[in-house]
């Protein structure tokens, strides 16, 4: 029997089960490797830290969904791989020969330079893992007067967290402060003026202290080149993505950041038995920003390719990113800024906008099928 290997759960596989449950594929096995049976959806993780959702609200059951599609599910890690034996080794030891690889394993948080920090330390990503300690975390920090928060990251995650968070310690009326540490270049490096300068006066009005400049964790916060100090009880990490790094062995041809080189029909330059799609992968034809806008899009074209290529027949479809794509940035209240090339926009309509689009998406990702 022909056997598809789906590595990971991430948002462009969450269309391939979709497909799979519409159109089961006969004399082939299909397994889902990832280490939940529970997706987090990073769109609607700011406002569950804010405490505008329940957690089951921001989560995609992917054992439903691997159920409804007849695809077995392997809760596991991906540890290693080998390109040319055609197999997977998964953290428990055991060894997957696939026919067709298809790799949607997201991106590992950047936190080199913050290991020092130890338990202070507290990445967003796995989401899940995230979602499991943040409740006792919030809970020491609500009986601690003077307690900071740090957040490192000054693109889209790190501002949407950082708010969150500061949304939450105004609620909790305390004294707690929120420290966002950004690169050098500032915050949201890449986007329009207008979103820019919108950012700053919403972080400014919630009194979001922003700091500038690379730092490194110690055991008592973060120490900057000067030898400043920036004391933190917990700093949460929303960094740059990394490839993981078992691709550089025995993988497929990487780009020189070790993400998995992709052509138009998201199949891999080097072997045509591997796909991937979203964060782990590159295009050296086109430029796309690692979001889940993308990999939703990209989860249409790759289903129809994985389903073609077990059929016998040529990838028949191409993805071609959008030269803008629409942003909606959560501000920790219920209130949201909207970016759309060089155009921007904020309120309370903006976030119910989001807040729309968001729960749709987990809607349309109900095991039930019935959304």
């Amino acid at each position: 029997m022909t056997r598809l290997v789906l590595a990971g759960g991430g948002h462009a596989h969450l269309a391939v089960l979709q497909a799979l449950a519409r159109a089961p594929l006969t004399g082939v096995e299909v397994i889902l490797v990832t280490p939940t049976p529970r997706q987090v959806y990073s769109g609607m993780l700011p406002g569950w830290i804010a405490g505008h959702y329940a957690r089951q609200q921001c989560e995609i059951d992917l054992e439903g969904l691997a159920h409804r599609a007849q695809v077995r599910l392997r809760l596991d890690h991906i540890s290693a791989m080998d390109a040319t034996r055609r197999c997977v080794a998964l953290a428990s030891g055991e060894q997957l020969d696939y026919d067709l690889l298809s790799l949607d394993v997201g991106s590992e948080i950047d936190s080199s330079s913050l290991e020092l920090l130890g338990e202070r330390l507290l990445p967003v990503r796995p989401g899940g893992a995230f979602l499991d300690r943040w409740p006792a975390v919030l809970n020491a920090a609500r009986r601690r007067s003077g307690y900071q928060w740090v957040v490192v990251g000054g693109g889209a995650a790190g501002v949407e967290v950082a708010l969150a968070v500061r949304h939450v310690v105004r609620c909790a009326g305390n004294d707690g402060t929120v420290v966002l540490v950004a690169p050098r270049e500032g915050l949201l490096a890449g986007y329009s003026p207008g979103v820019r300068t919108r950012i700053e006066r919403i972080a400014a009005t919630a009194g979001l202290r922003v700091r500038r400049g690379p730092a490194v964790g110690t055991s008592d916060g973060l120490l900057y080149a000067d030898g400043e100090m920036l004391p933190a009880e917990s700093v949460i990490a929303a960094t740059g993505g990394l490839a993981p790094s078992w691709l550089r062995v025995r993988g497929p041809s990487l780009d020189e950041h070790g993400f998995v080189l992709v052509d138009e029909s998201h199949r891999s330059v080097s072997h045509e038995d591997v796909f991937a799609a979203g964060d782990v992968c590159a295009r050296p034809d086109a430029q796309m920003a690692r979001s889940g806008v993308h990999a939703v899009h990209a989860g249409r074209v790759l289903a129809a390719n994985l389903i073609a290529s077990l059929s016998g027949k040529s990838p028949p479809r191409r993805y071609r990113p959008r030269r803008r794509s629409l942003y909606l940035l959560a501000c920790g209240s219920k209130t949201a800024v909207a970016s759309w090339g060089r155009w921007s926009a904020q309120g309370g309509w903006v976030w119910r906008w989001k807040d729309r689009i968001d729960r749709r998406f987990i809607r349309l990702h109900c095991a039930s099928g019935d959304a």
